[in-house]
């Protein structure tokens, strides 16, 4: 009863922040966006990183990062989606800079959308030429760049389950640079940012869980859906020791 009570009030004082944290940092993602290269994007993405940050401290929902830190090098990251939220811890909850795989529709949402196109590589899922595109922007980033962060359940997780499906394309790009996958597990965004309702905001702890990254090395495209199991069953088991719902 509590709870639903102040949960309007909790929701207002949260998204009344995030704002003023957006529209204090944006002129700087602006300028910063100007001949947009990766010494550019990364310092975006250390700006977004502090921001992120501060406003999970100020409105009481404070990160902590757990599990043995993976060595230095780039990684195809999976992590479970359940949330609004994940699209902010994983800011400061992933290990070094990254970029993301995301939907191409949300470039389109005023002064988020063009942050969003600065930092994130952009996929249309029902269009096999962008998905060929967004694959092949993948292989130059990893080579180049950082490692890829993606959502193998493709959208929130509604299911009830502790994991939806996974879709290939994040084990598929492992596979064919012979990049180790790292799993990554966010287990209380969900009692933090309901899915269900852009209202329901609450505070409390976040995690960000490491598990042992996933090595691909000799593996081809006939271990695809064994690899993608693999990395399912582990994330399947973790989330329940992390008491996921």
């Amino acid at each position: 009863m509590l709870r639903k009570i102040l949960q309007p009030f909790f929701t207002v004082y949260a998204v009344t922040t995030f704002l003023i944290g957006l529209f204090i940092t944006f002129p700087f993602y602006v300028v910063l966006s100007i001949g947009s290269n990766v010494r550019r994007r990364e310092r975006i993405y250390r700006i977004i990183r502090l921001w992120a940050r501060s406003w999970l401290w100020v409105t009481g929902m404070p990160l902590r990062v757990m599990g043995p830190k993976p060595a230095g090098g780039r990684y195809i990251i999976v992590a479970n989606h359940i949330s609004y939220l994940d699209t902010v811890v994983v800011f400061p909850g992933l290990p070094g800079y990254f970029r993301a795989l995301g939907k191409k529709e949300f470039a389109k949402v005023p002064v988020m959308g063009f942050l969003y196109r600065q930092i994130v590589i952009m996929v249309n899922r029902s269009s096999p030429e962008s998905r060929a595109v967004s694959m092949r922007l993948m292989w130059r980033v990893l080579k180049y760049e950082s490692s890829i962060l993606i959502f193998p359940e493709g959208t929130f997780n509604e299911t009830g389950n502790k994991l939806k499906d996974f879709y290939t394309g994040a084990f598929r790009l492992a596979i064919t640079t012979q990049t180790p996958i790292l799993p990554v597990l966010f287990p209380d965004t969900v009692h933090r940012w309901h899915y269900s309702a852009w209202w329901k905001i609450w505070p409390g702890e976040n995690r960000a869980v490491y598990l042992p990254p996933v090595p691909v090395t000799g593996l081809t495209m006939a271990d695809l859906d064994e690899l993608k199991q693999r990395v399912y069953d582990i994330m399947h088991e973790a989330l329940q020791q992390y008491h996921y719902p």
